[in-house]
């Protein structure tokens, strides 16, 4: 017979992971202030080896404009210039000899509104795996009454399981609420 206490909890859990991409995804996207994660899918060529940029050199923001990348080894500056510019990040990289600084441009508003399209894109992902969990585990409750789970239990759980999707996809909507304030405050 089915667990429901076990069924509800591995939902809760798929659900959890579909917010936690969104806010890794959300966090990628540069909203014109310098933010270090946009740099987390670059991968520099280190010893032989491709590795993330954040093992190579240490990272950080001077002010709300520029972020600084300071190699542990100097050899490694030009890697780390050509791994950003071929990753997707779009900036250019200076090398004054010690360190690569890049400066981020001023969003302009067009540029914005494209940024919050994308952000919504990757909020509507989120919320679509959310329900899809949320059917799959009403399918999984429903099946379960023929193993012998009662009726009464079965709409308790499916109250509970709509409980639990209701406060994800509230959380994927103020992700993105949050996030769009973000890139449209200039």
């Amino acid at each position: 017979m089915l667990d429901v206490k076990q069924t509800l909890g591995d939902a809760e859990a798929r659900m959890k992971k579909a917010a936690a991409y969104l806010e890794e995804e959300l966090a990628r996207i540069r909203a014109g202030r310098a933010n270090v994660a946009i740099l987390d899918s670059v991968k520099v060529s280190s010893y032989g080896q491709m590795m993330p940029l954040n093992q190579v050199a240490n990272l950080s923001v001077p002010d709300a404009r520029t972020i600084t990348i300071r190699p542990w080894d100097r050899k490694t500056i030009k890697d780390i210039e050509k791994g950003i510019m071929d990753s997707d990040v779009g900036i250019t990289p200076e090398n004054n000899g010690e360190m690569v600084i890049l400066r981020l441009p001023q969003p302009t508003e067009e540029r914005r509104k494209e940024l919050v399209k994308q952000c919504n894109k990757i909020g509507e992902k989120a919320k679509v795996e959310i329900r899809n969990a949320r059917a799959d585990y009403k399918e999984k409750l429903k099946k379960a009454i023929k193993d012998g789970l009662s009726e009464d239990n079965e709409k308790d759980a499916e109250a509970d399981l709509q409980k639990v999707h209701d406060r994800f996809i509230k959380r994927v909507d103020e992700l993105l609420a949050a996030k769009q304030k973000e890139i449209m405050t200039v």
